[in-house]
């Protein structure tokens, strides 16, 4: 269940926002208020908000300032700023700040829903990012990021161990497909990619089982075979030795994750 802070220093606009969130959500999302910035902040140590409603003037600490102290979350909620007046400085920094909609008061109650719903559909396109980047061994992404600049050879490497993870796969078989001497090219392919081969396709088999792990309902063994291991406790001994934890273990903290969520 998504959670909305509304944080607004006057009683009133905080509970017609209240109001008429509760009346949108019908029970989908959790309702939270805090009446001042402060009291925002505190309660965010102890939960968390995925998206924050906040006036933009308030006493000690308003809500330009209350969205920079939460950006080092992360991530940060998506934020909806209100505010009484139309000045142009505010409505800069806070698009500068990344806030999603910017309201003037009084609230149009149409206006509200749209600009919450837009801010929750933001909120679960960044989720879903955060969570692709840790499916993602930083080690590969480095790898992929830098691609363009390997050599010709290097690169039908990478995509040949691609193509045929399910396979057994050799850096012998590879360097003969490429029409090269094994020992130059174990040395050419770590060179360039900062991997060893085995290393590599290890951490590519590992890569395309978390994807089946978290995608699927395949069981481990198969997994292991999809992959390219003949048995699955050697799969097990690969995958905890790169993730540091099983591969049951790690479909169960994702699925642990995706429901706190919702």
């Amino acid at each position: 269940m998504k959670t909305i802070l509304i944080v607004d220093d006057e009683p009133r606009t905080r509970q017609g926002i209240r109001k008429t969130l509760e009346a949108w959500s019908y029970g989908r999302h959790r309702i939270e208020m805090a009446s001042s910035g402060v009291e925002a902040l505190a309660w965010l140590q102890q939960n968390e908000a995925h998206l924050l409603v906040t006036d933009i003037r308030m006493p000690e600490v308003g809500g330009l300032e209350l969205v920079e102290r939460l950006s080092a979350m992360s991530p940060p909620p998506v934020v909806i700023v209100i505010s009484g007046h139309p000045e142009f400085d505010y409505a800069q920094k806070a698009l500068q700040l990344g806030v999603v909609s910017y309201l003037l008061k009084p609230l149009v109650k149409e206006k509200l829903v749209q600009a919450v719903e837009l801010a929750l559909k933001r909120e679960e396109e960044i989720s879903r990012l955060v969570r692709m980047e840790k499916l993602f061994d930083p080690k590969l992404l480095e790898t992929v990021q830098e691609e363009k600049q390997y050599s010709v050879q290097v690169r039908e490497a990478l995509r040949h161990i691609d193509d045929h993870l399910s396979e057994q796969v050799s850096m012998r078989a590879v360097a003969d497909l490429l029409h090269m001497n094994a020992s130059y090219f174990s040395v050419l392919f770590k060179e360039q990619t900062g991997l060893t081969f085995s290393d590599y396709l290890s951490r590519r088999r590992v890569q395309r089982a978390k994807e089946l792990l978290v995608n699927t309902r395949d069981s481990i063994a198969e997994i292991s075979e999809q992959v390219g291991y003949q048995t699955a406790k050697y799969f097990v001994k690969v995958f905890r030795s790169i993730e540091g934890t099983s591969p049951g273990q790690y479909r169960q903290n994702v699925s642990d994750s995706e429901k706190s969520i919702q």
